[in-house]
């Protein structure tokens, strides 16, 4: 199933079937035969992005290798559920650290999966592992509901939770819930804990660390279905002109005019959940700047003088949250429904 939805007026004169493409090829070139998907030629990969470069292959009908991607994370996980943060291409560590959020993300991959191939038999497989990441996740949740950002192996975790990670990690519980139930597993202490989340996402921000430099701890909670309805566009309202360049995208902090065009094309799926497809639009029109000849994106680019940053560097993720926000402001994919419907399964 591929973006046959795609050629309509919503993506016109921003970006075609071609060019995503393009960029879906870019991604599953740097596909290892072992299927991991580095950030970049020789680079490191870590499971979160991973997750969303799978994503964005299934999206454009890349099945096997999305299949394959998350067969690497099957057999890389760790025995109680979690996986390091950083993998070089040898398999070796860049980084040891286990982050809650970076491992939840493997719910949401699959329920994707499935949304994009019906393949419940690749959901079946996919289950164990999904079932043992999510129970390591929730072993990290404080009283408050909230969820321990990260730890190091063998040692205690870090006392304070993300709002950001949190976010995604609610969207991830309610994805595993979903594949629970089609399976016949019915997860319902999962929403719980997702709903915990949210009513400390929409009632008490003070129960997460201040990240408030970050533009992911604007946008986040409307992405992920924390916050819905008025309050989600008056969320993206209120920040606008703290991390938006006004036609070049969202700054990755409010203190440095560094855009990136994985923040832009995230923020361009929050304003799509919020529903606010011309915003959206307008957001993903302005990643144009990043696009280079092969279909990669450049990560970053400072102004006024228009140097990017990192020198050279184009990544996996940047071009798969082009593709996940492309399809969502199209509404060209059952998958699609992930960021643009709050509904749950069961």
């Amino acid at each position: 199933m591929t973006m046959l939805g795609l050629q309509n007026d919503r993506l016109e004169a921003i970006i075609t079937h071609d060019e995503l493409m393009a960029t879906a090829r870019s991604i599953a070139s740097l596909q290892l035969p072992n299927g991991m998907i580095p950030w970049f030629e020789g680079g490191h990969c870590d499971p979160w992005n991973h997750v969303e470069t799978a994503m964005a292959l299934d999206v454009m009908g890349f099945h096997n290798e999305a299949q394959r991607a998350y067969r690497w994370l099957s057999l890389a996980q760790r025995n109680d559920g979690s996986w390091h943060n950083y993998y070089l291409p040898d398999d070796s560590l860049e980084d040891a650290k286990l982050d809650t959020n970076v491992c939840a993300y493997v719910a949401t991959g699959v329920w994707h999966h499935w949304l994009c191939t019906d393949d419940l038999g690749f959901v079946a497989l996919m289950w164990p592992t999904v079932k043992r990441a999510l129970t390591w996740v929730l072993e990290m949740r404080k009283p408050d509901g909230t969820i321990l950002w990260a730890r190091e192996v063998d040692s205690k975790p870090w006392d304070y939770a993300l709002l950001t990670g949190s976010s995604s990690i609610r969207h991830a519980l309610h994805c595993g819930a979903n594949l629970g139930a089609l399976l016949g597993e019915h997860q319902p202490a999962w929403r719980t804990a997702a709903d915990a989340i949210d009513i400390a996402i929409n009632t008490n921000q003070g129960a997460f660390e201040p990240k408030d430099r970050w533009a992911m701890d604007w946008y986040y909670p409307v992405l992920t279905g924390a916050t819905t309805g008025v309050d989600a566009k008056e969320r993206l309202r209120s920040k606008w002109d703290e991390f938006v360049i006004e036609g070049r995208g969202v700054r990755c902090v409010n203190d440095e005019d560094w855009v990136t065009a994985a923040e832009t094309a995230e923020c361009s799926l929050a304003h799509a959940a919020a529903g606010d497809i011309e915003r959206a639009k307008e957001l993903l029109l302005w990643t144009r700047a990043h696009r280079t000849e092969s279909g990669a994106y450049s990560t970053g680019i400072v102004y006024p003088n228009r140097i990017v940053f990192p020198a050279d560097e184009c990544s996996a993720y940047t071009g798969a949250a082009i593709i996940l926000a492309a399809d969502a402001i199209a509404n060209a994919t059952p998958a699609s429904a992930i960021f643009l419907d709050s509904a749950v399964i069961d």
